[in-house]
């Protein structure tokens, strides 16, 4: 089938969709002083704006998939993107830390579309390598959004003044509903509403959730890629308490692990011209691996510096490059028609990786720097043996393919590889 989109577009839309859950967590962190100051409350009441945002962005995931294909990508799309503008108009004028509270937690349920319907839009219409290609140019404004918004922040509150940065994101959520609104096309060729019923809501993730296949490309994404929301908790205390960097050089450290990781998104981009996805997430696994050494050993037995403990960050970030476009390709292959609820719990289970590491970075760990120590390596490990240990077979096919699709999902990691031309010419094969 033609793609409603080319790829081009339909990446621009993905990443401009997608940026928006990680440009609305860190845009507003450099005025977290100064929103104590003018609400009157503790730093650690403005704090919480951080994980109740990240609470309503991974649970609305689970919802906004299955209605986006119950009702379509872009109706949904609509409605939780203007769940994120109500969100944000709230916070520009919220007169007490009950308000920000409310208006962050509207915007993380808003945000959670961005996620989901971006990887459901790109699996309606692409498989293998187009596929992969498109989920690169996704994953690297996934990672560079973050990089960039303390300082673009930082900017917006010496000039402007708080408001401004709430009031910007007002604005991208206004740009987000025109550009579904107006430029993407609905890529849902079949809603089913019966796909929103709590039961089969339920059924449909508990056939997710027992499917091989899926949960191999999903935990390598999880502790592979989620690990960065862990690293993003733990690191300032390390760098900014134990190395001693002010906060203007921690910002400036802190966009090298965003250069390392585009290094290798541009590299995966090239690669992927002549490899397919899959075969590169074995290498990108390898360097997380010796990443994980690098955390587990070089910060037990080195002394403490900017380089022992930025080096592990750097090599990390190049190997979740190598490793994010044939994860996901992976554990968004086979199931075409729940691709939202797909796509929504893949985005779960990613952010609730990161977030579980940092809950037991915070509970087990006094010294941020053994938590940096164990949790990362554990997580390397967890990564590497959901990808060497489980194996890539689906065990369900009652939603894993179309009918014409049937005769060649009996390996999807082989079918996520191929081009299109090629599946096409394996199921003609078949019906001969």
């Amino acid at each position: 089938m033609k793609p409603l989109m080319s790829e081009t577009r339909t990446a621009v839309i993905g990443a401009l969709i997608v940026a928006l859950g990680s440009v609305s967590m860190a845009l507003y962190t450099p005025a977290i002083p100064t929103l104590v100051e003018v609400l009157q409350t503790t730093p650690a009441a403005v704090k919480m704006s951080l994980p109740v945002y990240l609470f309503g962005f991974a649970f609305a995931q689970l919802v906004c998939g299955p209605l986006s294909d119950a009702f379509g990508r872009r109706p949904v799309a609509l409605g939780f993107f203007s769940i994120y503008v109500l969100g944000s108009v709230i916070a520009v004028f919220s007169p007490s830390i009950t308000w920000l509270l409310i208006g962050r937690v509207l915007q993380g349920i808003g945000v959670a579309a961005g996620v989901a319907i971006s990887r459901a839009i790109v699996r309606d219409q692409f498989t293998g390598q187009s596929s992969a290609r498109i989920m690169n140019l996704i994953g690297l404004m996934l990672a560079v959004g973050p990089a960039v918004s303390p300082t673009i922040g930082g900017v917006l509150l010496s000039t402007l003044g708080w408001h401004s940065i709430f009031l910007v994101m007002v604005v991208y959520g206004i740009v987000a509903l025109l550009v579904i609104g107006l430029w993407c096309v609905e890529t849902n060729a079949a809603p089913d509403p019966a796909q929103a019923y709590p039961g089969q809501v339920l059924r449909n993730y508990g056939m997710l959730l027992k499917d091989t296949g899926f949960m191999r490309g999903s935990l390598v994404l999880g502790c592979a890629v989620g690990a960065f929301y862990t690293m993003a908790v733990i690191l300032p205390f390390v760098l900014m308490e134990k190395i001693g960097l002010t906060p203007t050089q921690f910002g400036l450290v802190m966009l090298m692990q965003t250069g390392s990781y585009a290094l290798g998104a541009a590299v995966t981009g090239r690669l992927l011209r002549r490899v397919e996805a899959r075969h590169l997430v074995p290498i990108g696994l390898t360097l997380v691996a010796i990443s994980a050494l690098g955390f587990g050993l070089g910060l037990r037995l080195l002394p403490l510096s900017l380089y022992t403990a930025m080096g592990p960050v750097l090599i990390w970030a190049f190997g979740a490059a190598l490793v994010i476009r044939g994860a996901t390709t992976a554990a968004l292959a086979g199931f075409p028609k729940v691709a939202g609820a797909d796509s929504a719990l893949a985005g779960f289970l990613q952010i609730g990786v990161g977030l579980s590491g940092t809950a037991v970075a915070a509970l087990l760990f006094s010294d941020p720097l053994t938590a940096l120590a164990t949790v990362m390596p554990s997580m390397a490990l967890l990564a590497v043996l959901a990808h060497f240990a489980l194996p890539s077979k689906r065990k369900s096919k009652r939603f894993a393919a179309a009918p014409e699709e049937l005769e060649v999902a009996v390996d999807p990691a082989a079918a996520v590889g191929a081009g299109g031309e090629e599946i096409e010419r394996v199921v003609h094969q078949g019906r001969r």
